[in-house]
């Protein structure tokens, strides 16, 4: 896959360029699916945050509200009871898939559940656009800091990229960089401090920063 592993989403031109550069083609020609499952697993997210996010409406616009030729809803909890015969197509069909925020854990175990974690390495040329633990999920782990949903055995998320994210960097109290470097040291290895305007793409094992706002590498 080609991610961009964003903090807020498409903020500024920087990342918008970096999502045109990873669809290969104008967005207009392109199919999305978006996924919000991660809200139900957070104590401050719900149905209104999880219909602002999917209608694209603010404070939740951004990814859904971008031109999209089509844009569908795939919801991972509804996966198992349909069968994979007939949501891998609408997954394989899509030309990229976007994954809003919430709680990673929650994200991570219904991946699993639904068996999408699995097909993920296979989707060669799908770009996966991450927005909070949208793109932390991807991760080794994310920190207890960041784990919100009571059924969490623990931090650890999938680990299909070998860094950590810390996202929103001063947007709320809590997430300041004195609480980042604290983090870093729970967490281990490298890890990435993103705020609203900055992501990361990944692309053939190449990590590059995104940004016009503040970032950090730790570890």
């Amino acid at each position: 896959m080609k991610l961009l592993l964003t903090s807020g989403g498409v903020r500024n031109p920087s990342i918008r360029q970096a999502l045109d550069e990873l669809l290969g083609r104008p967005i207009e020609d392109c199919s999305a699916l978006c996924i919000p499952t991660a809200q139900w697993g957070h104590p401050m997210c719900g149905p209104v945050s999880a219909r602002g996010f999917v209608a694209g409406t603010p404070p939740w616009g951004g990814l859904t509200s971008l031109p999209w030729r089509s844009l569908g809803l795939l919801e991972l909890t509804a996966l198992p009871s349909i069968g994979e015969e007939r949501w891998l197509p609408w997954v394989r069909e899509a030309d990229v898939l976007l994954v809003d925020g919430g709680d990673a854990t929650y994200l991570a175990h219904w991946l699993r559940e639904s068996g999408l974690a699995d097909v993920l390495p296979t989707l060669t040329d799908t770009v996966w656009v991450g927005v909070s633990a949208g793109s932390m999920v991807l991760t080794p782990r994310i920190g207890s800091d960041f784990v919100e949903w009571a059924g969490a055995p623990d931090d650890r998320a999938l680990g299909l990229v070998d860094f950590s994210i810390f996202p929103h960097l001063d947007v709320f109290p809590t997430n300041t960089m004195a609480q980042a470097q604290a983090w870093a040291v729970e967490v281990g290895g490298p890890a990435y401090v993103l705020d609203d305007q900055s992501a990361v793409t990944v692309v053939d094992g190449r990590t590059e920063v995104v940004s016009e706002g503040v970032w950090h590498r730790l570890g």
